[in-house]
């Protein structure tokens, strides 16, 4: 990106699972109130490894369309944005201003959203509570539509979903809308707490069965006049047990286990083989979705051994962290671990796990032993991996740490020095090798590709910085910052 200024200050055992659905029991602590002391002050990266240790780490593939033809037909895609529209510039700069930095807020009117997305045709979606917004290319301002899909009634415990959480675009006049819901509860007679039974089975009850309804994602379209409708709460999944239930997002290995309620991040893949593809994280692991067909889930889980019990407790918390890779690894972090997906161009073979090999293995799995102890929470936020290959992670507590593999599940954490705050909400890594970080409190910051030149990014408003979106299909690339004074669009190189 083009935005510089000056620079201010320098005995528990790793385990996955192939089963059918995935113990609860996760015990965490809930977040601090005050700052939490540095484990390390920190100042200084990592060593990078030898070239081609890491094989296919931080180059970008060349961008070509990949990923599998939308599940849902084609129904109207929105407006077609013309390359040249209003910008003077050069073709592929897309249809909105070049300008290096520019409030969206004061100079389209879109308010103060809680999430924002852009889809190929480079319409920009916003979620606000129950209405979904969209600004279209030759829009002086967006068109809000309330009560679509989940929404359509108020939120609440009995309804369809206890809030909206991240909305994301998808092939061009699509979004996703991502929705929360409350944690599943035990029921009398039946042992697994996240086991539905199905409609004549054994402890069925009308009740219970509503609850595979609630949370999950919305798939939205534009209409002709900017409006939002729905075209379909997601539920189509692979594996012939699934065929035709009708049942939102479930565990595709088994259509019982309902564990992937609440969605809490979401990121499409912006080019490479998989262009198109979205993953979204939730209360237990990542899901990843081809138009409307989705594969759930992943996730990097352990199991907890207790007063010498031979049988462990899997360890999922709630997964914030998600970033994909420049060569389109996946990304993701739990509260407590996190891991490094190489994904498959097959759908079906998402949820494959056999660790480190199989069409889907884990390049990195494990957690920062400098911060806690495995059982203890690191409050992960983002994850994310800069052109030279490095990886950081941001936490909501811990700050903003450095990662360089050393093996498959081990590695070299170093604490970036600098930032006023180690409340961290965001992490995006951009083309030209800098990552941008989102503060809780302190504005956004920018960490150049030398991996210790830091500097406040004082031209984007806000203190806290909700969400940061890239897109690098238009040059200059646009890096689109959420705050809590709305959104401003830098342009980059």
């Amino acid at each position: 990106m083009g935005i510089r200024v000056g620079v201010v200050g320098a005995g528990l055992v790793v385990m996955s699972l192939l089963s059918a659905g995935c113990n609860d029991g996760s015990p965490t602590v809930d977040p601090q109130d005050d700052p939490v002391v540095d484990p390390t002050d920190g100042n200084e990266v990592p060593t990078l490894p030898p070239p081609g240790s890491l094989p296919d780490s931080g180059t970008p593939p060349p961008d070509e369309d990949g990923g599998t033809p939308d599940a849902g037909g084609t129904p109207d895609a929105g407006t077609t944005p013309d390359p040249d529209a209003g910008t003077g510039e050069t073709p592929d700069a897309g249809p909105w201003p070049t300008d290096a930095v520019l409030d969206y807020t004061r100079s389209y009117g879109v308010g103060k959203p809680q999430s924002v997305g852009v889809d190929e045709g480079l319409n920009l979606w916003f979620l606000d509570g129950r209405r979904i917004g969209v600004l279209r290319p030759g829009d002086t301002a967006p068109t809000w539509t309330t009560g679509v899909g989940q929404a359509r009634e108020p939120f609440g415990p009995e309804a369809l979903a206890m809030s909206s959480s991240v909305i994301c675009g998808g092939a061009a006049g699509r979004a996703y809308v991502g929705y929360t819901a409350n944690e599943m509860k035990r029921a009398e007679g039946i042992e697994q707490r996240t086991y539905i039974p199905w409609r004549g089975e054994a402890g069925y009850t009308p009740e219970r069965f509503a609850e595979y309804q609630k949370g999950d994602l919305d798939a939205v379209r534009v209409q002709p006049d900017g409006s939002v409708a729905l075209e379909e709460h997601l539920w189509r999944t692979t594996g012939a047990s699934n065929k035709d239930r009708q049942a939102g997002i479930h565990n595709t290995n088994d259509f019982h286990y309902e564990e992937d309620r609440s969605v809490l991040n979401c990121a499409r893949v912006t080019r490479g083989r998989d262009r198109g593809d979205l993953y979204i994280t939730t209360n237990h692991g990542v899901t990843r979705v081809q138009g409307l067909t989705y594969n759930s889930h992943r996730h990097p889980g352990w199991y907890l051994f207790e007063d010498g019990s031979e049988w462990g407790s899997l360890q999922c918390p709630y997964m914030h962290g998600l970033g994909i890779a420049p060569n389109g690894d996946v990304l993701v972090a739990n509260e407590q671990m996190l891991g490094v997906l190489v994904p498959s161009p097959k759908l079906e073979e998402w949820d494959r796990e056999l660790t480190w090999e199989g069409p889907t293995p884990w390049k990195f799995k494990s957690y920062n032993e400098l911060i806690n102890g495995q059982a203890t929470d690191d409050y992960w936020r983002a994850f994310e991996q800069v052109s030279s290959g490095r990886y950081y992670l941001g936490s909501a507590e811990y700050g903003v740490w450095a990662l360089t593999p050393k093996s498959r599940s081990a590695g070299n954490w170093s604490k970036v020095a600098g930032l006023p705050t180690n409340r961290i909400l965001s992490l995006k890594a951009t083309d030209d090798g800098a990552l941008y970080i989102g503060t809780n409190g302190a504005g956004l910051w920018r960490l150049e590709a030398d991996g210790t030149t830091l500097a406040q990014v004082k031209e984007v408003s806000g203190q806290r910085v909700l969400q940061m979106v890239y897109e690098p299909t238009v040059k200059p690339s646009m890096l689109l910052v959420l705050t809590d004074q709305g959104l401003t669009v830098l342009r980059g190189p």
